[in-house]
């Protein structure tokens, strides 16, 4: 199965960052077009739990706690890098993605998270991407898997992400009705990501561009 894909065709990263992630050995990507969904599942309770495998920063800024529902998690596969920076971005880069999938169980674009990690334009692509689902009254149970990460910085305060995501154990579920959509899954539950990340004033690498590409052959098994 795919998740519903990122509305993100719009959102181009700078030169600077197309220039980092081809360093990289990321392709350039533009929005999937595909609208198929992820394969089935069984459904758990939704009791708020803490989401699986969630990077915690270590600095001192007041950051939102993410809530996640017991019958969903992300699981981010990173090892530190030594560098301080690349850490903070990494880390930053996981709980944006957590912010997004906060908002979609939340039923609210209005969460914390969302604004804390995100801005730009990336910000009200995800938005736009999290209303969808609840305007579907859709949510999704199981597990995301992120993985195969690399991160470049250019000065102070920008950095540039990329990273694959293996959403075949993953599923979109009716809200209403509890029903688990359980077709098979494709090469389009793996998506490619290219990111860009600005260090704010707080010092929080909020992710203020990024681009994907679904079904990309880079992210498959």
């Amino acid at each position: 199965m795919t998740r519903r894909p990122m509305l993100l065709a719009a959102i181009a990263l700078t030169a600077a960052a197309a220039l980092s992630l081809s360093a990289c050995g990321s392709d350039d990507s533009s929005n999937d077009k595909d609208n198929d969904k992820i394969a089935g599942a069984d459904t758990g309770s939704e009791t708020p739990a803490s989401p699986s495998s969630s990077p915690s920063a270590s600095d001192s800024v007041d950051r939102p706690k993410i809530v996640f529902p017991s019958d969903a998690k992300n699981v981010f596969e990173y090892e530190k890098t030594g560098d301080a920076k690349k850490d903070a971005a990494l880390a930053d880069s996981a709980q944006s993605v957590n912010s997004v999938d906060e908002a979609i169980f939340e039923g609210s674009t209005g969460t914390k998270a969302l604004g804390f990690y995100n801005a730009d334009k990336a910000l009200g692509a995800y938005i736009t991407y999290a209303q969808k689902y609840i305007d579907d009254g859709e949510t999704w149970v199981g597990e995301t898997r992120y993985f195969d990460y690399k991160v470049t910085l250019s000065g102070d305060s920008k950095a540039y992400v990329t990273y694959c995501s293996d959403e075949s154990k993953s599923y979109i579920k009716d809200k209403k009705t509890g029903k688990v959509d359980r077709s098979p899954a494709t090469a389009n539950a793996y998506v490619l990501y290219n990111t860009g990340l600005t260090k704010n004033a707080d010092g929080v690498w909020q992710t203020t561009a990024i681009v994907s590409n679904r079904g990309d052959k880079a992210c498959q098994p």
